[in-house]
C-alpha cells in the first residue's frame, strides 16, 4: 500500500471516528487491526498512544475487566445453583443405601484405611464435611456416642478453648471425649495457610465400621467399572 493511499484511507476512517465508530466497527467497515486504529488516533482520541499512555490506560481497564469476568462468573454460578436446587431434590437422599455409598465414598477419601489402626478415623479441616460425615453415620448406623473421640490438632493462632468449644458444639460431641490437644510448632520459613479450626480427626472406636466402610466403597467401585467394561 503506497503512502499516499494510506494516508487517504486514514481520513476516511477518522472521519467515521469522529462520527462516534467504535474501533470495532472500523475493523469490520475496513479490515484495519484495533492496533493501527489505536496507533493512528491514539494522541488524538485519548487512548494509548507511547508506552507510559499504554501502561497507564492498562491500569485503568484491568480492575474494570476483572469486575466483569468476576460477574460473568457469578452469574454462571447462580444459574447452576438454581438448576441443581430442584435437581437435588430428585436424588433419593432418604435411602439408606444411597447414604452409605455417599458416606463410604467419603470415608474412602478421608478416612484411616490402615488395618492396624484402631476404629474408623475420617480427618479433614473443613467444618462442613466433618459435620456432614457424623451426620451420616448417625443416619446410617446405630451409633453409641460414648465411642466418639475427637483430636484436634491447632497452629499458635488457634484459641484452644474457643476452637475446642466451637468442634463440640458442631458435631455435637461432648468436650469430655476430646483428646488432649496439639499444637503444632511455628516454622520460621514454611509458609502455610492459615485455617478456621485447626485439623480435625474424628475416631469411632469401632474397627468393624471401618472395615465395613472400606468394603462398601471397594465392592461399589468393582461393580461400576465392571458395568463400564462390559459395555464398552
Amino acid at each position: 500500500m503506497s503512502q499516499i493511499h494510506s494516508e487517504k484511507i486514514k481520513k476516511v476512517v477518522k472521519l467515521e471516528r469522529i462520527k462516534g465508530k467504535t474501533y470495532r466497527e472500523l475493523t469490520q467497515m475496513f479490515g484495519i487491526p484495533k492496533s493501527t486504529l489505536s496507533f493512528w488516533f491514539g494522541e488524538t482520541l485519548g487512548h494509548p498512544f507511547d508506552r507510559a499512555g499504554q501502561i497507564k490506560h492498562l491500569a485503568s481497564i484491568r480492575p474494570l475487566a476483572h469486575a466483569a469476568i468476576q460477574k460473568r462468573i457469578q452469574d454462571k454460578h447462580e444459574i447452576l445453583r438454581i438448576k441443581l436446587v430442584e435437581e437435588i431434590k430428585q436424588y433419593p437422599i432418604e435411602n439408606i443405601g444411597t447414604l452409605k455409598l455417599f458416606l463410604a465414598a467419603l470415608y474412602w477419601a478421608e478416612g484411616a484405611k490402615n488395618k492396624k489402626v484402631s476404629g474408623a478415623i475420617f480427618v479433614n479441616t473443613d467444618p462442613n464435611l466433618c459435620k456432614l460425615y457424623v451426620t451420616l453415620l448417625r443416619r446410617c448406623y446405630n451409633i453409641d456416642e460414648s465411642r466418639f473421640r475427637i483430636r484436634l490438632r491447632l497452629h499458635y493462632y488457634h484459641g484452644i478453648k474457643e476452637t475446642r468449644r466451637f468442634w463440640s458444639s458442631l458435631l455435637q460431641v461432648p468436650e469430655g471425649q476430646f483428646g488432649k490437644i496439639h499444637i503444632k510448632a511455628r516454622s520460621k520459613t514454611k509458609k502455610f495457610r492459615k485455617n478456621f479450626g485447626g485439623i480435625c480427626f474424628i475416631r469411632y472406636t469401632d474397627s468393624d465400621l471401618r472395615r465395613e466402610l472400606l468394603e462398601i466403597s471397594r465392592q461399589f467401585c468393582e461393580l461400576i467399572i465392571s458395568k463400564e467394561n462390559m459395555s464398552s
